[in-house]
């Protein structure tokens, strides 16, 4: 294979991949199929088939925790960080994504969670030290302004509740995100343990908080079982596995910023699949906030891994 070579000759790493294979971009298409539909799949089971949304999220984890047992041997280092770190990313995120979603559109929810790059970058520069200049403040006016823009729409205001935990989803998911780099820990065994620390917390307060979960799977237990295999194997295992093997092959240079497609696919399949009203302050104000986005993505970060930046969530 190619090896890059040190000044003095010898024989370093071998090199990532420069340009991506026809395979590698057919895989990248997979995965932001995937996680597009994800959220309009989601949107399906907790409004079409009245998954509560807590208990969705629960499930969801309880089959990712089951399929990646065998990852969870041996006890990984700082196992609490790892545990809080884990539920922040995967079922604390992804439970108030849910809940926004009993009143949010997949196109609104698409367009707000791209919050969450400039919002890593901010905690980053809180907890990490990030230093960042104007082109990347630019770009996070930019994602910031983009998306209170879209939030603003009159076609929004009716769903101002929804999207205001979508928004607090990306938070909690970003703030997860900086953490991650604390951790020494792959990213498929931090998968598993976030699905156990998501079980133990989403447990308890679905059963204290909702009502319904048994109704619900006696109506449709078929459309939720596929909802939920879709949400836990194609998605959180299937496409985020396929997703960091890219970046362990070719630079994150090439990989992340195609990530941005799934936003707008987001839009795309909410509009066909759940009939979303697309109105032209949504189109403008995600057009806006994923050209701030992009900004931060393709600008260099000296102390946080930009891999994480547009994927934060398990």
């Amino acid at each position: 294979g190619r090896y890059l070579a040190g000044r003095t000759g010898r024989r370093l790493a071998p090199a990532r991949g420069l340009t991506m294979s026809f395979r590698a971009l057919l895989i990248m298409a997979f995965c932001n199929i995937a996680w597009a539909l994800n959220v309009v799949v989601s949107k399906l089971a907790i409004t079409d088939f009245s998954a509560p949304p807590l208990f969705y999220a629960l499930v969801r984890s309880i089959i990712v925790a089951a399929v990646l047992i065998p990852l969870l041997r041996p006890l990984p280092a700082k196992l609490w960080q790892v545990l809080v770190i884990g539920l922040a990313i995967s079922g604390g995120s992804f439970a108030l994504l849910f809940m926004g979603l009993e009143t949010a559109s997949p196109s609104a929810a698409g367009v707000v969670s791209l919050s969450g790059a400039p919002m890593t970058v901010l905690f980053a520069i809180l907890f990490l030290g990030e230093k960042v200049r104007w082109r990347r403040g630019l770009g996070i006016g930019l994602a910031f302004g983009g998306v209170l823009f879209a939030m603003a729409g009159e076609n929004q205001m009716q769903t101002s509740t929804g999207l205001l935990l979508v928004f607090l989803s990306a938070m909690v998911g970003a703030l997860g995100t900086v953490f991650v780099k604390r951790l020494d820990l792959s990213s498929i065994r931090l998968q598993g343990w976030a699905a156990v620390a998501s079980v133990a917390v989403l447990l308890p307060l679905s059963l204290t908080l909702e009502s319904g979960q048994f109704a619900a799977l006696a109506a449709s237990p078929w459309e939720l079982a596929a909802c939920l295999v879709f949400a836990s194997l194609v998605v959180s295992i299937g496409a985020h596995t396929a997703y960091f093997r890219l970046l362990g092959e070719y630079d994150a240079n090439l990989v992340v910023p195609l990530t941005l497609f799934t936003p707008i696919l987001t839009i795309v399949f909410g509009a066909w699949l759940t009939g979303d009203a697309i109105g032209e302050r949504l189109v403008i104000g995600g057009a806006i906030a994923l050209a701030g986005v992009a900004i931060i993505v393709l600008r260099p970060s000296a102390t946080f891994t930009r891999r994480f930046l547009v994927r934060p969530r398990f």
